[in-house]
């Protein structure tokens, strides 16, 4: 079993920061590719940031320059560090991870978290 677990969302005011975290706990053999997802009322799912084993990241183009994410490879754990907050960013951010799990099939499976609300006031 698997569990992806989110933690930091929260009400803040625009021009405001949230950090989120999502760690990876389970019978985890590797986690590869990790990244967060957001979900706006009415809107598709959308990637907004993501981060290779390597290091590598990738951003949409609407957070380039206000959120960071992170990896921490010792706690299979995830972060967006989020700068000025606006109303548009308000969303359901969920944690994904493309993981192999020890007696499992050796590829990566990909997993998601229950995801966390964030909500920017203006």
């Amino acid at each position: 079993q698997v569990q992806l677990e989110e933690s930091g969302g929260g009400l803040v005011q625009a021009g405001g920061s949230l950090t989120l975290a999502c760690a990876a706990s389970g019978s985890i053999f590797r986690v590869s590719a990790m990244g967060w997802y957001r979900q706006a009322p009415g809107k598709q799912r959308e990637l907004v940031a993501s981060i290779a084993n390597s290091g590598s990241t990738n951003y949409a183009d609407s957070v380039k320059g206000r959120f960071t994410i992170s990896r921490d490879n010792t706690k299979n754990t995830v972060y967006l560090q989020m700068n000025s907050l606006k109303p548009e960013d308000t969303a359901v951010y969920y944690c994904n991870a493309d993981l192999i799990v020890w007696n499992g099939p050796p590829r990566d499976i990909n997993y998601w978290g229950q995801g966390t609300q964030v909500t920017v006031s203006s």
